[in-house]
């Protein structure tokens, strides 16, 4: 099957859904498509464009792209929390990119810069917890 390539403007839906689902607000998610579309111009391809989104993410709420737990130092002098919060918002973006753009696994791995296999165990376990936390809501 072939993917059809989309344009910035094609991708606009997609982008504010991705930054609501990312940010639970509607005026955080203003913002955030704004500064994506910033970068972009009539023949930005949509992976670039969804790198874009990626960064203005993190940019905006400081966090960093690295997970690092270990006894040794981090180059980002991370938290353990701080890179708890960023692997999980990276999950998160990884099935949205998956459910809502309608992304190959290949894709997802290039926009958020992890290996092909970590993204097939992030899309695996992300629905699990996203589905299980929509069953917890549903019945609160």
């Amino acid at each position: 099957m072939k993917h059809i390539k989309k344009t910035p403007l094609d991708l606009l839906d997609d982008i504010y859904s991705l930054a609501y689902w990312m940010t639970g607000s509607e005026n955080v998610s203003h913002d955030l498509v704004n500064k994506t579309y910033l970068f972009a111009n009539t023949r930005t391809r949509e992976s670039d464009l969804l790198k874009t989104f990626r960064k203005c993410y993190v940019d905006q709420f400081g966090q960093h792209a690295d997970f690092c737990i270990s006894g040794k130092i981090c180059k980002t002098h991370l938290q353990p929390i701080e890179s708890l919060r960023q692997w999980a918002a990276d999950i998160k973006l990884s099935v949205l990119l998956s459910e809502i753009s309608g992304l190959q696994h290949r894709e997802i791995s290039d926009i958020v810069g992890k290996p092909i296999d970590t993204v097939r165990l992030w899309l695996y376990w992300g629905r699990k917890l996203l589905a299980n936390d929509g069953l917890l809501q549903a019945s609160a």
